[in-house]
């Protein structure tokens, strides 16, 4: 079974992430659909576009965009499955819809992580449009804009993800406007939720 130009993944796990571990007890931290935090973004590929080559491969762990795993309902309250429903717990997902696949950015995607904000008197724990590099690509590589690289991106541009329990920023290459001159007291921040 191969679509022409799209993808078709499955949930890793389930298709929302809405518990969480304590101890030997699981916490339900939400009971609705319609909240997108809470959509599982982690994706098995169970196969490849025919029309042309990908370096993503049968079985490589992916990250998605949360409305392809999404629920909603309609106009008469009838609970409905995202566009991208397939059947049987398999969705079709194009090329720009993955942000990343076994650990690497793709396309022109990267990941940003957020900073903590050292103005004591405003009440935002991360300081606003910057961060550091975590997961860069080809095209930031070429200009010299490495994982570690201290940088400014542009307001409203960021999509958060948890990825192995670290908050990041999915953002385009694009994206990023300034590379920042390190001053020595920047600190990742990483809230314990994460």
């Amino acid at each position: 079974m191969k679509s022409l130009y799209q993808f078709i993944i499955k949930p890793l796990n389930e298709r929302y992430n809405n518990t969480k571990k304590i101890g030997d007890k699981s916490l339900i931290i939400n009971t609705t659909i319609e909240n997108h935090r809470f959509v599982s973004k982690e994706a098995v590929v169970v196969s490849v576009p025919a029309a042309y080559r990908s370096p993503i491969k049968v079985g490589d762990k992916v990250i998605v965009h949360h409305n392809l795993f999404r629920r909603w309902y309609d106009q008469k309250g009838r609970e409905r499955n995202s566009s991208t429903y397939f059947k049987d717990n398999l969705y079709f997902c194009t090329p720009h819809q993955i942000y990343m696949y076994e650990g690497k950015s793709h396309l022109d995607y990267c990941f940003i992580k957020p900073i903590l904000n050292k103005d004591h008197l405003r009440h935002r724990k991360e300081q606003p449009n910057v961060g550091i590099v975590k997961y860069g690509n080809k095209f930031l590589d070429d200009l010299k804009i490495t994982p570690g690289t201290f940088i400014t991106f542009t307001p409203a541009s960021e999509f958060e993800f948890v990825i192995d329990n670290e908050r990041l920023y999915c953002m385009k290459s694009n994206d990023i406007a300034l590379i920042n001159e390190y001053e020595g007291n920047e600190k990742e921040y990483n809230p314990s939720w994460a």
